[in-house]
């Protein structure tokens, strides 16, 4: 577990733009953290990243969950309003991560199921508020936990 100090929103853009490159299709990021802390920016980053700048990226908060063909394809999913882990299934995660990588806000939805949901490979991502920026507490597991040796090397906000 490693934390990065994200200074502003821009530095929050950049992180996603560095994860990016190092996902690979069956992979999950999870993006944890109060309301307002950055995940829906750090998705953007990502996503663009892969998509191309110009590329429109909603918040899925009334979707639930968008789709993105990129290489990987993603999956940007929110599952705030989920009542039940199942529900995540129902609105297309496995299919995501069969076929792409899936990016998911408000994990914690998954509950006790997220394991066994989501497979070996997967980044964390804990968001919080440091001063006037905030904090990335970054951790991986499977495949993740080696790419996140790359993810932290050399970062400087």
């Amino acid at each position: 577990m490693t934390t990065l100090r994200l200074s502003d929103e821009a530095a929050t853009t950049r992180l996603g733009q560095a994860i990016a490159p190092l996902l690979a299709p069956g992979e999950a990021v999870l993006l944890d953290g109060p309301l307002g802390m950055g995940k829906s920016t750090l998705a953007r980053g990502l996503i663009r990243a892969l998509a191309g700048p110009d590329e429109d990226v909603p918040s899925p908060t009334f979707t639930l969950v968008q789709f993105y063909e990129t290489d990987p394809p993603i999956a940007h999913f929110d599952l705030y309003r989920l009542e039940r882990p199942e529900e995540a299934r129902e609105i297309g995660l496995d299919e995501a991560l069969d076929v792409g990588a899936a990016l998911i806000e408000w994990p914690v939805r998954l509950g006790d199921d997220l394991e066994r949901m989501l497979g070996p490979d997967r980044l964390t991502i804990s968001l919080s508020e440091a001063g006037s920026g905030r904090d990335a507490t970054v951790s991986g597991v499977g495949a993740w936990a080696i790419k996140i040796e790359r993810l932290v090397e050399g970062w400087n906000d």
